[in-house]
């Protein structure tokens, strides 16, 4: 750091902020059950953003760089990378926007449900949570990766802050496979910021549920006009197109046409009014400032546009940071009753997409379960394409409940007059 601070000294850069990360990370790789594999990894790494402040045809200009400073670097080493950084900010040319004033604090500890536990130990509460759902002999998980990391991050800026805090995360991937009737496999991915072992279960014995019906589906369901029910981590993504359109960068670059108070759902709404939080999962923002849960929508109204200081000093906002999760009360239909009239019920896409441009939604559909006529008929094959500003003033949410590391909400969410291209 001292060195740092000394090339930024000596290069007469007076704004800066500088971001120190030491990660202590565990990944241990399975196939079927046995362990196949671990890798241990002890990682520093230091980047240093540099501000230029200039002028350009009487305008105020504030360029940026970003350097990358690792362990073992020289003094003279360290000078030269923030050197070429320095002489790449001039060519940035944004308008000139202040850095916000950051805070000193004292550096956090982790206070999440792995802290004081050794990785090992809790990654092996994790492995054990997955394949605990693996009991089954004409379904399995045949391959797994999970990945346990500790970073103690610490933040100091030419603006005053230096705050520093530490978490701890798992996340992990892993396949499940059913030889009969037809031999297939599916991938499924999770992500948690604690010990959440019954929920992994749980998730592991639907992936393994779900593979055995992908194994039973052989046909698409038919082309046409269907009422669809989105479930976890598609309704998740559906959902990202309020968090995306509320961004100071998108609004300011006239790609939303959001603004605070409006009906962002939709005048007419005839199913579930979307109230919506912002979840802060660090203590602080990029700049060292203090960061918080944001309210983002009441009853579908916008109460809040949430970014970085440059896009929010743009807009004339207070900068609030980046973030990533939400989390959405329930609705109070069960998903039982959600289901219980025709639709198509999707449970998985190859690769779900939401255009946070356009609204429109959809991706080619690897599972699903169409109901009609009192049957459940799994399908495979097809494509969904719909959009949200069509469908958001009916949506329907369910009461059972679905969280992972950036998302706390409704497990499922129906919607009707979604085009289904298939048989």
């Amino acid at each position: 750091m001292e060195k740092i601070l000394s090339a930024l000294r000596a290069l007469g850069v007076e704004q800066y902020v500088i971001t120190e990360k030491h990660t202590d990370s565990l990944e241990c790789f399975y196939v079927k059950k046995n362990l196949d594999l671990t890798r241990r990894a002890d990682t520093a790494v230091t980047s240093v953003r540099v501000f230029r402040p200039f002028e350009k045809d009487g305008t105020k200009m504030l360029g940026e760089a970003e350097a990358t400073v690792r362990p073992g670097m020289s003094g003279a080493e360290v000078r030269a990378v923030l050197e070429r950084a320095w002489y790449a900010a001039q060519f940035v040319t944004n308008p000139w926007y202040p850095l916000p004033a950051g805070v000193k604090e004292s550096a956090r500890p982790d206070a999440g449900g792995f802290a004081g536990k050794p990785l090992a130990e809790s990654m092996k509460a994790m492995t054990e949570a997955l394949f605990a759902a693996d009991t089954a002999q004409d379904v399995f998980l045949n391959s797994a990766e999970l990945f346990m990391r500790r970073t103690a991050t610490r933040i100091i800026t030419s603006a005053g802050a230096d705050v520093g805090w530490e978490k701890t995360d798992v996340w992990g991937e892993y396949v499940c496979q059913c030889p009969a009737p037809v031999d297939v496999e599916t991938y499924h991915q999770f992500n948690y910021r604690g010990p959440e072992t019954a929920a992994l279960t749980a998730a592991a014995a639907h992936a393994l549920e779900m593979t055995k019906a992908r194994s039973r589906a052989v046909t698409a369901p038919k082309t046409g006009t269907y009422d669809l029910v989105l479930d976890r981590e598609q309704l998740r993504t559906l959902l990202g197109y309020y968090v995306d359109r509320a961004a100071a960068s998108m609004i300011y670059q006239k790609y939303s046409p959001f603004k605070l108070g409006d009906a962002v759902q939709g005048e007419n709404i005839t199913g579930d009014r979307l109230t919506m939080g912002l979840v802060a999962t660090e203590p602080y923002t990029g700049f060292g400032a203090p960061m918080a849960d944001l309210p983002l929508l009441d009853k579908g109204v916008l109460k809040a546009i949430h970014g970085g200081p440059r896009f929010a000093h743009y807009l004339g906002v207070a900068p609030t940071g980046e973030y990533r999760a939400v989390q959405v009360p329930t609705g109070d239909t069960p998903l039982e009753q959600l289901t219980a009239e025709p639709c198509l019920h999707a449970v998985s896409f190859s690769d779900f997409q939401m255009d946070p441009l356009s609204g429109h939604f959809g991706g080619e559909l690897r599972l699903g379960f169409l109901h009609e006529d009192g049957k459940v008929i799994p399908v495979t094959g097809g494509s969904v394409n719909g959009s949200i500003l069509d469908s958001q003033g009916h949506m329907r949410f369910s009461r059972e409940r679905f969280s992972t590391e950036n998302y706390d909400g409704p497990l499922a969410v129906r919607i009707g007059g979604v085009a289904v291209a298939g048989s």
